[in-house]
């Protein structure tokens, strides 16, 4: 992630095959949270790592370069991270996760702890059955048609 003084900031549920992707973490245990790494491993060898027929973001996840074409982007926002924080919190006394991204990361910087505490539980490739997961990360999901669902669901 380099010492330079750019204002680059990082997207944690980012690309795998960009040419600056590192691996954030790992998905583990039954729910699937992620585990995260002390260090940074660069996303290229992890790819190497994941045996044949095993879609990578279902295990790891990366962190790569926010960048102004990504469809979650608004302005300087991320609206990915706006929609994740309606998932609800592991824990909400539960200590900030350590992480190696979030002095550069931009759901801190946008919006804190409140992310991080989110954090854990997003994964790049959801399960097919989790509805929610499905519309926190379609970048055509209204904060009302979460509202809706979440109230649905009740």
């Amino acid at each position: 992630m380099g010492g330079d003084a750019s204002p680059q900031t990082w997207c944690p549920s980012g690309e795998a095959h960009a040419p600056e992707s590192v691996v954030l973490g790992v998905r583990s245990g039954q729910d699937g949270r992620v585990v995260y790494l002390a260090d940074p491993v660069p996303a290229s060898e992890a790819l190497a790592e994941v045996p044949e027929g095993i879609e990578p973001r279902r295990i790891l996840r990366f962190a790569s370069h926010c960048v102004s074409s990504c469809v979650n982007r608004r302005g300087d926002d991320c609206t990915l991270v706006e929609r994740v924080l309606y998932r609800p919190a592991a824990q909400e006394d539960a200590p900030v996760p350590r992480c190696h991204l979030r002095a550069r990361c931009q759901w801190w910087q946008q919006t804190g702890v409140a992310a991080c505490a989110r954090c854990p539980a997003v994964s790049t490739r959801h399960l097919a059955d989790d509805t929610l997961a499905e519309l926190v990360a379609d970048p055509a999901t209204t904060q009302e048609q979460l509202d809706e669902w979440i109230a649905a669901a009740g």
